[in-house]
């Protein structure tokens, strides 16, 4: 460790992941590069996107934005994360059944933002939805795949 270099412990997927890393890295470098989590994805850079997206604590986050050393001692999750013991989660299925999944490069940020408004609310409304997805570029699907993946997600726990 160098007098630049600072260390840092987070929560990646439930693994308590230790870093030596540089004070104005992001996180979405140190998940991609240092960790080598490569489903998290950089679009813009700039926090436009959503390509990036990964929950904190409970909450989506642009990883492109956030420095790592925010995040240190916290709870990351990454769409890695999602998939149990080899099952995919259902809002990972959902995306596959409903073709919600063309070039894939939204599709991680989608997932994760999704993810966390289902934690929040059980049964959101599709204005809800699109709201939530607001920050979530797409260029290739046109949202409406994504959308009917979401609301079969919502519609299987209501039964």
């Amino acid at each position: 460790m160098t007098s630049k270099t600072k260390e840092i412990e987070l929560w990646v997927n439930g693994v308590l992941c230790q870093v030596s890393i540089e004070p104005h890295r992001t996180l979405l470098e140190v998940l991609r590069e240092d960790l080598f989590l490569t489903g998290t994805k950089e679009g813009c850079g700039l926090g436009d996107c959503g390509a990036c997206t990964v929950i904190v604590d409970g909450k989506p986050v642009l990883s492109c934005i956030t420095l790592a050393v925010e995040v240190a001692g916290k709870a990351v999750t990454t769409i890695e994360g999602l998939a149990k013991e080899g099952i995919l989660h259902p809002l990972q299925e959902a995306f596959m059944k409903h073709g919600a999944v063309q070039c894939g490069f939204c599709t991680p940020g989608m997932i994760m933002t999704s993810k966390t408004l289902l934690e929040n609310q059980v049964h959101p409304s599709e204005m809800e939805i699109k709201k939530t997805l607001a920050g979530n570029l797409c260029r290739c699907t046109g949202y409406v795949k994504i959308l009917k993946a979401i609301q079969s997600v919502v519609q299987d726990q209501e039964e």
